[in-house]
C-alpha cells in the first residue's frame, strides 16, 4: 500500500546536520522527495523555488528562528495551505503556544523519532488533502489534541517543580541526620531513630527521581551517560549502605561479584541497585539472606539479586515492572509488587542501556535479574 502523499515534496529546515540526515533518511524510505535548507533565510527561497507539500521546521535557529520563517512563509503564494510542523527540544507551555500562534500545524519534540515523524508528515498531508467539511471536523479534533498536549506540558512543568522542591528539604534533613549521628553525645537507642529518618529520607529522594525519570522516559530523553563503572566497588557501596536496612529487617547480605568493569551511567545503575536491593529485603523473611551476584557472560555483565519472599509466579513476571501493580491470588493480595514506582523504573533505566531485566524463581523467593551490554 502506497504510504500517504507518497511522491510528495517535503522540506525540511534545521541548522543540524544530524537532524537533517535522520529526516531525510525517514522521509525518503517512505518514498517522499526530500528538499533540505540549512537555516531560515535558506529555507524561503527553498519553499519559494520548490513549493513543498509539507514544511518540518526548526525552532531554535540563527537568526530567523523559526517563528518567524514559518510567519514569513505564511504570506508567501501557497504558503497559508501548506502544512507546517515544528521540530524543538523545547519541550514546554511557552514554546507549544508560540507555535500555534506562528501558524505550525503540529509540534513534534526532538530527538526525533523516525517512526513518529513519518506519522505527523502523513497527517500533515492527509490534512491537505480533505475537504472544506472534513477539515472543520479536523480543526475541532486539533484544537481537542492541542488541548491535551498543553496539559501534559503544564503537567511535566508541575512535575519538574514538584521534584525540585521536594528534593532540597529531603537532602537538608538527611544532612541534619547525618550531623546528629556523627555526634558521640547522642544516645545509642537514638542513633536508631537517626538512622530511620536517613532511611526514610533516601526513600523519598528515590522515589522522587524514580518519578522523574519515568517521566523522561515518556519523553525520550532518559538517556544513560555511560563512563567506566568498578562493579565490585559500586555493587560493595549500595550493599554498605543498606546494612542497617537488612539487619533491623533480620535479613543477612551476601554477595559474589566476579564481574569488574562495565560500562554504563554509574548514577542509573546505582539506582537500579539500590530499587532491587530495597525491594528483595523488604520481601525477605526474617532469618533469611539476599543474595548479590554479578558475572560476565557473552560480552555482558549479568547482576542477580536473590531473595527468600514469596516469590513471583510466572503470569505475573511481566507486570510486576508495571507502575503500582500489586500482584493478586484470588481474594487475597500477595504483595510482592514494589512500593510505587521503583521496579518501572529500573525496567525504564535497563531499557534506555540496551539491557534487559527479568524475574526468576528462586525456589524460594525470587530472583531479579539485570543483563547489560558490556561495551
Amino acid at each position: 500500500m502506497e504510504p500517504i502523499g507518497a511522491k510528495a515534496k517535503i522540506l525540511v529546515v534545521d541548522d543540524n546536520a544530524e537532524n537533517r540526515a535522520l529526516a531525510r533518511a525517514a522521509l525518503q524510505d517512505e518514498g517522499y522527495e526530500v528538499v533540505l535548507a540549512t537555516n531560515g533565510e535558506d529555507g524561503i527561497r527553498a519553499f519559494e523555488a520548490e513549493h513543498p507539500d509539507c514544511v518540518l521546521l526548526d525552532v531554535r535557529m540563527p537568526s530567523p528562528d523559526g517563528f518567524a520563517v514559518c510567519a514569513r512563509i505564511r504570506v508567501l503564494p501557497g504558503g497559508a495551505d501548506t502544512p507546517i510542523v515544528f521540530l524543538t527540544a523545547l519541550r514546554d507551555v511557552d514554546t507549544f503556544e508560540r507555535a500555534l500562534r506562528a501558524g505550525g500545524d503540529d509540534f513534534l519534540t526532538k530527538p526525533i523519532r523516525p517512526t513518529e515523524l513519518v506519522v505527523r508528515v502523513q497527517a500533515a498531508l492527509r490534512l491537505r488533502q480533505m475537504s472544506s467539511e472534513l477539515r472543520e471536523h479536523y480543526d475541532l479534533v486539533r484544537r481537542q489534541r492541542d488541548d491535551m498536549m498543553r496539559l501534559q506540558l503544564q503537567k511535566e512543568r508541575l512535575t519538574a517543580f514538584v521534584v525540585h522542591d521536594l528534593k532540597n528539604p529531603l537532602n537538608s534533613m538527611d544532612l541534619h541526620a547525618q550531623i546528629l549521628a556523627r555526634d558521640p553525645g547522642v544516645p545509642p537507642h537514638l542513633q536508631e531513630s537517626v538512622q530511620s529518618i536517613r532511611d526514610g529520607a533516601r526513600s523519598l529522594l528515590r522515589l522522587i527521581l524514580n518519578l522523574l525519570d519515568i517521566s523522561k522516559s515518556e519523553e525520550g530523553r532518559l538517556v544513560p551517560r555511560p563512563s567506566d563503572v568498578d562493579v565490585e566497588a559500586l555493587i560493595g557501596e549500595v550493599l554498605d549502605a543498606y546494612d542497617v536496612n537488612a539487619r533491623n529487617a533480620g535479613v543477612v547480605l551476601k554477595r559474589a561479584i566476579e564481574a569488574r568493569a562495565l560500562r554504563a551511567d554509574p548514577d542509573l545503575l546505582r539506582r537500579i541497585l539500590e530499587n532491587l536491593l530495597d525491594n528483595a529485603i523488604r520481601h525477605a523473611p526474617a532469618g533469611t539472606e539476599v543474595r548479590v551476584t554479578a558475572e560476565s557472560r557473552e560480552g555482558a555483565i549479568e547482576i542477580r539479586i536473590a531473595d527468600g519472599g514469596p516469590g513471583v509466579s510466572p503470569d505475573m513476571r511481566e507486570r510486576i515492572f508495571e507502575r503500582f501493580v500489586q500482584l493478586e491470588a484470588g481474594e487475597r493480595v500477595v504483595t510482592r509488587a514494589g512500593r510505587g514506582l521503583g521496579l518501572t523504573f529500573c525496567k525504564l533505566a535497563v531499557d534506555a542501556h540496551g539491557g534487559s531485566i527479568w524475574v526468576e524463581d528462586g525456589n524460594p523467593g525470587a530472583v531479579f535479574c539485570v543483563k547489560l551490554p558490556n561495551g
